[in-house]
């Protein structure tokens, strides 16, 4: 009992050293120490000199090893007398103590280090979300400079840090590790953290010397700042701010960076998919599509196209090509030192995608933006193109180039690149070149919807820009314009004033408003610079530079990708905002069309140009067909009348009038050999093949044009009649058709054998005719040349001419030469001819000798086809004379044969070619009438062109209406889907 008196009486010690121990918050009595911990700090104690209980027995009663609960043991009485382990056990207990509390203490120090380290960590983790910085208002960031909340956190988790309350020792751990719901082993705990709180306390004590000392240091420190100026904590301040948001920023693009490439993976694994499942559209490609379809569509029934693009507007060299690129993170543009290189509208749109790549709208070619090989190739693409769409005497065109640039990253939106604003038309341009681009940019600018993007290059005076009043005028409140200064590095180099640069920005030296101004770097003008480069150099720039430092420019407003962010989100709010009102307007544009075609065409179907072009290439490749299905006997009549017209006039001139002039058969037959000759091997068979395509010309243009009756639809004559022509032009005979024509030819001329008596009438019949038809044009030149006859005179009325007089009596001495000389040969001689004009003379008519000359031919021809045709009506019955080769008999019918001659060679010469005409060349018209449609196919304008028409404009546009609306609701379903 005394012992528990004793015990009850706590040690001043101990108290102090509880009650002033930072590690603890409450006073710890001394009663519940331990007992060792007791015999080892208090050994001086007299009741604890008398009395030591025995270790094992104090061990089993403060055990924490058994849950059950404990009782009180009864002490063994105390033996006074020697004890030989007295001296020893105490001392190398407390030398394991002592090493223990070391390890403790170590354990507790590294766990707050680790602790802190952790929370580092994590803060650095945290994005940077200065981007965003413009939706929080400007007075929280204004407190947030005076309030470091980073800072205060820190504190607050060093201190809840405190190995002696979040840790412990190793050994409580232990304990509370064996027995977390054990009482019985706090005295032991609490024993241990005494060790603990004694060499914290020395710590303290330590610690308030050195802030004694730091205390005087920061008093004279204090002193000393207090005479820095409010402008230098100002900086001081602003530059700490922009470090710190350009180390978030980091940050954050170290996050998009791999939020990127796990996007670029999802993407891929979808494309392995694409076989396995349907993949839908994205949202812009949707877009897209809307607006490809409406660039082709002619706005009727003052329906506009209204909805939201990004139009890129600047002065010539102003960068926009350059931010474009920046954008599209690819160097995708043609490019050149002060000349004009967009000279057509450029529409991009970009989207997000696995791979870095760009196709046009027209083209299945993709480019691979990763490789300069293929970044070279599409450049050149999009200058030939351009360079195709420019007219001749023309610098600049509208028509617009559609390219898709997909990539991971890419912020979803449709830029148009326009061309640069000019103030003056150089050498090389069109006169009107300026104006165009005005009237480009207006167009574009005018849509209510669109995002004007206004480029304006800062390393030249703005006093200077022309694009300015140009948006000014298009959007004069701003709320659809954003303002972009290019090249600030060389303004800020080259500018006197920033504060300059600061009012171009704020928009105060234009009188243009914008939505939103900001300032961007390009590049450092080299063309080969790559983006990732340019976007170095510009981050760099940004963070040095005393615009921001300044704080003439806000974070924000700096940088392309902060500007790309900027349009995407205005883009998608004004298409979210009019996307609606633009359907509903087709909708309406829909139903009046409709009605119209039903008033105007209620019996005919809705067809547009491209299914009245197939209607029209089904029943011209019918009719094309249809010659094939042309009788022999059809072609080989029209062939040899053809042929025939053709060489009749060669036959009857230079071959039987020269060969009739001899004297005897032998030399005529030997004149008609070589002339035929000759003429076989130089022209006859060139004339048959002229005659042939001539034949199936006509034949098929016989085809095309005939009506059809009733089914017959004027709507398609004008293709027709295209598809005739440019087949024509294109068809060419078979070259080696003459050279086999040729040999037959020759070889029917050279046969003299007349077989029976029909042959020898047919000739007769053939010579007749050719005579007859000779002697009619003749008897026309002649009444041409000497006027009417009396007959004539008296019943209509006319009278000659002097001229005609004159023919006429020289006529009439000629006929009396004649009929003084019935064999008078071709030619007249000179004294003839002076014979005759002095005969002239002598009745008062004044005559020339060439007009003597031409009408001696005329009337010398008249009455050689007159003596022809009685030599004919002869040989009608010389057939038996022939057979026995003229013999015993005056008669001589050589001209028979030769006419027999040429008769049998036309039909010869019209056979072969009917055999190449259904053989070989109506094969081959047809296969060029295939081409010729399949081009007019491809070949949209030749369409406009050759199917013309209110009812082919009407049904084109109900198709493209149609076409629009299905279009938006899609998009407008997936907008919604979005959401």
């Amino acid at each position: 009992m005394w012992r528990l008196r004793r015990a009850a009486v706590a040690c001043e010690v101990c108290q102090s050293l509880v009650k002033h121990s930072s590690g603890t918050k409450g006073s710890l009595p001394l009663q519940k120490l331990h007992l060792v911990s007791r015999s080892i700090y208090h050994s001086h104690h007299p009741i604890l000199k008398l009395q030591r209980p025995h270790f094992r027995t104090s061990f089993q009663q403060f055990s924490s090893l058994t849950n059950l609960p404990l009782r009180k043991l009864k002490l063994s009485p105390i033996k006074y007398g020697y004890q030989p382990h007295r001296n020893f056990w105490p001392a190398r207990l407390a030398a394991r103590l002592l090493k223990l509390r070391y390890l403790i203490l170590g354990s507790a120090v590294g766990g707050g280090y680790t602790a802190k380290k952790t929370f580092d960590q994590w803060k650095d983790m945290i994005p940077d979300l200065s981007d965003y910085k413009w939706i929080v208002p400007d007075i929280v960031w204004e407190i947030d400079e005076y309030i470091d909340l980073g800072h205060k956190l820190v504190s607050e988790v060093i201190e809840a840090s405190d190995p002696l309350l979040l840790l412990g020792s190793p050994g409580e751990t232990a304990f509370r590790a064996t027995d977390p719901g054990s009482e019985s082993d706090k005295p032991y705990r609490k024993g241990l953290l005494g060790e603990l709180i004694l060499l914290q306390q020395q710590i303290q004590e330590h610690e308030e010397e050195a802030r004694r000392a730091a205390g005087q240091y920061s008093t004279s420190h204090a002193q000393q700042k207090r005479k820095v100026s409010d402008k230098e904590k100002i900086d001081q301040l602003q530059e700490e701010l922009l470090h710190t948001q350009l180390k978030y920023q980091r940050i954050l693009e170290r996050l998009e960076k791999e939020n990127k490439e796990l996007r670029k993976l999802v993407l891929q694994k979808d494309d392995k998919g694409i076989h396995h499942r349907k993949l839908k559209k994205s949202l812009i490609d949707m877009y897209s599509e809307v607006l490809d379809v409406l660039s082709d569509y002619d706005a009727s029934y003052n329906t506009q196209d209204h909805l939201p693009r990004v139009v890129v507007v600047g002065d010539q060299s102003a960068g926009k090509t350059s931010v474009l690129e920046m954008i599209a993170q690819a160097r995708i543009f043609p490019r050149g030192s002060g000349e004009m290189m967009t000279r057509s509208p450029v529409k991009v749109t970009l989207s997000e995608g696995p791979h870095h790549v760009a196709l046009f709208k027209d083209s299945s070619r993709e480019f691979d933006l990763t490789k300069e090989e293929d970044l070279a190739a599409l450049r050149h693409e999009i200058e030939l193109r351009m360079r195709k769409n420019v007219k001749e005497g023309c610098t600049v065109s509208p028509e617009t180039i559609s390219l898709n640039v997909k990539g991971p990253g890419l912020q979803r939106m449709v830029l148009v690149d326009l061309p640069g604003v000019i103030n003056t038309v150089t050498s090389g341009m069109a006169p009107d070149t300026k104006e165009t681009i005005f009237s480009i940019s207006k167009a574009y600018m005018q849509n209510p919807n669109a995002i004007i993007l206004c480029i304006q290059d800062g390393s030249v005076d703005a006093e200077r820009s022309i694009v300015t009043d140009l948006v000014s005028q298009m959007d004069p409140h701003g709320r659809r314009t954003i303002f972009v200064l290019t090249k600030v590095d060389l303004a800020e180099k080259n500018v006197a004033s920033p504060s300059r640069i600061q009012q171009i920005i704020e928009g105060k030296l234009f009188p243009m408003k914008a939505l939103g101004y900001f300032a961007v770097v390009t590049g450092k003008g080299n063309n080969s610079e790559s983006i990732e480069a340019i976007r170095d150099y510009e981050e760099e720039f940004f963070q040095n530079s005393k615009l921001l430092k300044t704080s003439m420019l806000k974070a924000h407003q700096v940088t392309t990708r902060n500007l790309s962010l900027a349009v995407s989100d205005c883009f998608w709010k004004m298409v979210r905002e009019s996307v609606e009102q633009q359907a509903d307007s087709f909708k309406a544009t829909r139903f009046n069309l409709e009605t119209e075609w039903k008033n105007n065409y209620p019996r005919l179907r809705e067809l547009d140009r491209d299914e009245l072009f197939e209607k029209a290439k089904n029943e011209i490749l019918d009719e094309v067909i249809s010659l094939s299905q042309v009788t022999p006997k059809h072609w080989e009549e029209i062939l040899q009348q053809s042929l025939w017209e053709r060489v009749s006039t060669h036959v009857i001139e230079n071959i039987y009038l020269p060969a009739a002039q001899t004297m005897n058969s032998g030399t005529f037959n030997t004149t008609v050999d070589i002339k035929l000759k000759q003429w076989t091997d130089k022209q006859l068979p060139n004339k048959a093949v002229e005659v042939a395509w001539e034949t199936l010309q006509e034949e098929f243009s016989r085809f095309m044009t005939e009506p059809k009756g009733k089914e017959h639809d004027d709507i398609f004559d004008k293709l027709k009649e295209a598809v005739k022509e440019e087949t024509i032009k294109r068809h060419k005979w078979n070259d080696f058709a003459e050279d086999s024509l040729r040999v037959i030819q020759h070889n029917a001329l050279e046969d003299r054998s007349i077989s029976d008596k029909q042959q020898w009438d047919a000739a007769i019949y053939f010579m007749e005719e050719a005579l007859q038809a000779r002697l009619k044009d003749t008897e026309n030149a002649i009444e041409n040349m000497v006027g009417p006859d009396w007959k004539k005179r008296w019943l209509y009325w006319k009278n000659r001419t002097q001229e005609q007089c004159v023919h006429n009596e020289t006529k009439n001495e000629l006929e009396k030469m004649l009929k003084c000389n019935e064999e008078h040969p071709a030619y007249l001689a000179s004294d003839e001819i002076t014979t005759v004009r002095k005969n002239l003379e002598s009745r008062g008519v004044e005559v020339d000798p060439s007009l003597i000359k031409d009408t001696w031919h005329q009337v010398y021809r008249r009455h050689f086809l007159k003596t022809a045709l009685n030599h004919c009506n002869l040989c009608r019955r010389g057939f038996y004379y022939y057979q026995r080769h003229f013999v015993d008999s005056e008669l001589e019918c050589n001209d028979v044969v030769l006419f027999w001659r040429i008769q049998r060679m036309l039909a010869i010469t019209a056979n072969t070619l009917r055999q190449q005409l259904t053989n070989t060349e109506v094969r081959r018209l047809e296969k060029n009438v295939k081409e010729v449609l399949e081009d007019f196919a491809e070949d949209s304008e030749k369409k406009v062109k050759l199917l013309t028409g209110k009812r082919a404009q009407l049904a084109e546009d109900l198709k493209k209406v149609r076409e629009i609306q299905e279009k938006l609701d899609a998009f407008i379903e997936a907008l919604h889907q979005e959401k």
